[in-house]
């Protein structure tokens, strides 16, 4: 008998993203500081680097999704056993981006960045594709599905707090970025996200088996088609899609933010731990909220107040460090629920493409989700290199101007505010999906299941 869904899910399911974001936030928040710093590349062409490796990433994970949905549930279930495969070629990929070899050429260092970056990105995919499917087969009930949403953001959470806190402190030497500090970083965050993977392996289970489509293969038109039709799969790419050029471009810019605006590279530790501790107080909220507002409502009050908190830390002027956390905490808490519930979203958005379609296709619909991420990556790497540079950024210089600090500023808290409240105006007016529509789409659904078993 198949053990009912409980505690032991919810662990595992947090530890896949805990391992997930070991290496994630590491690159997210470091690696465009290791490039230009260590391999000296600009910022510019890093944030190239990062729009062609993550547009690439994307056609990856469609290509994968849409493999995983040709395999067929085995003794260990259909998703695990490839997150258990793929794992050690990612942590293992994930080193070797830290990899500096003194001595070499710029054209070297530009071709290793290229070559391990994109390579990690697409192992990445092999990984984080099985992993986030999981979680509509893990249970069939929408406030099951809510809590391995939140367990998956506070796995996050816990990963961010540990590398936000630690890794400032073995990769900065007296405020420099330092090569071997980038490479035990890397070696501890593998070893920890390769333990998480086992764990995550280990503790779940899946429960909900897809009936095959009258044992044909699904054409990809067909798909396509489906997809289409599904509005609340494009309004939440697009608001995911926004979302994480803002919470990406907040984390690139900050290394610089603190390191150069406030001349203090280890507080960067604080804010780690500010975020997770304002996720690990959002997390109990969620589960009532949810089911007494809903999913959309919920996540819509967090953006709209994230976007005015970073506009009032736009507004202050001469705003000290400790002021600066202390204001943005609030900012912090607030978008917290969008990272807590989004994965529910995707959950909802693959049983509405089952009900307007007939077909149960998990690994493409989390794929094409995935997809709007990964070019939310790219164009926020893009951005944030872009970005640097247009505010004059010199990595030469040991002082920045005062027009290029307060250029950083205003990339720190002007544009996420900008970028938080379209996200909010998407939510609202775009995405369909309310407290009601939801509990009618699971009757539907269960409806429409039962009758074709007749």
């Amino acid at each position: 008998m198949m053990r009912p869904f409980g505690m032991r899910d919810k662990l595992g399911y947090l530890f896949g993203d805990f391992g997930n974001d070991f290496f994630f936030i590491l690159v997210s928040s470091f690696l465009m500081v290791y490039y230009t710093d260590v391999f000296g590349i600009s910022a510019a062409v890093v944030g190239g680097l990062f729009a062609v490796a993550r547009l690439w990433d994307a056609v990856a994970d469609v290509v994968w999704g849409r493999f995983i949905d040709t395999r067929k549930s085995g003794k260990h279930g259909k998703f695990r056993p490839w997150i258990f495969r793929m794992s050690f070629p990612l942590v293992i990929s994930g080193v070797l981006m830290f990899v500096h070899i003194p001595g070499m050429s710029d054209g070297f260092y530009l071709a290793y960045a290229f070559v391990t970056y994109i390579l990690w990105g697409t192992l990445y995919s092999t990984v984080n594709i099985p992993y986030g499917s999981m979680a509509s087969v893990i249970s069939e009930n929408a406030l099951d599905r809510t809590s391995l949403s939140s367990y998956r953001g506070l796995g996050a959470a816990f990963a961010g707090i540990i590398v936000n806190a630690v890794a400032p402190l073995i990769v900065f030497k007296n405020n420099v970025a330092d090569a071997g500090g980038f490479l035990t970083a890397a070696i501890i965050f593998g070893i920890l996200a390769l333990a998480c993977y086992m764990a995550c392996v280990g503790l779940t289970t899946e429960r909900v088996v897809a009936q095959e489509n009258d044992g044909e293969k699904v054409s990809l038109r067909a798909t396509a088609k489906g997809l289409v039709k599904n509005k609340p799969l494009i309004a939440i790419l697009l608001a995911s899609l926004v979302f994480m050029v803002s919470s990406l471009l907040i984390g690139s810019v900050n290394v610089y933010l603190f390191k150069n605006y406030f001349g203090n590279a280890a507080a960067l530790s604080i804010v780690g731990v500010i975020q997770t501790i304002a996720m690990i107080v959002a997390m109990p909220l969620v589960k009532p909220s949810v089911a007494w507002f809903g999913k959309k409502e919920l996540v819509s009050a967090g953006m709209l107040l994230s976007a005015v908190i970073y506009g009032v830390l736009y507004l202050l002027p001469n705003v000290t460090t400790t002021g600066f956390i202390i204001i943005a905490a609030f900012g912090m808490f607030g978008f917290s629920f969008f990272n807590l519930v989004v994965w529910a979203f995707v959950t909802d958005v693959i049983d509405y493409h089952e009900l307007i379609t007939g077909l149960r296709e998990d690994g493409t619909v989390y794929s094409i989700y995935s997809f709007a991420r990964k070019v939310g990556q790219a164009i926020a790497g893009g951005l944030g290199g872009v970005a640097i540079t247009g505010v004059g950024y010199d990595s030469a210089l040991k002082v920045q101007t005062q027009a290029t600090l307060d250029g950083i500023y205003s990339l720190a808290t002007l544009v996420p505010s900008i970028i938080f409240l379209v996200v909010f105006l998407i939510l609202v007016f775009f995405y369909p999906l309310t407290k009601q529509r939801v509990s009618k789409l699971s009757s539907d659904l269960a409806e429409k299941r039962e009758m074709g078993k007749k």
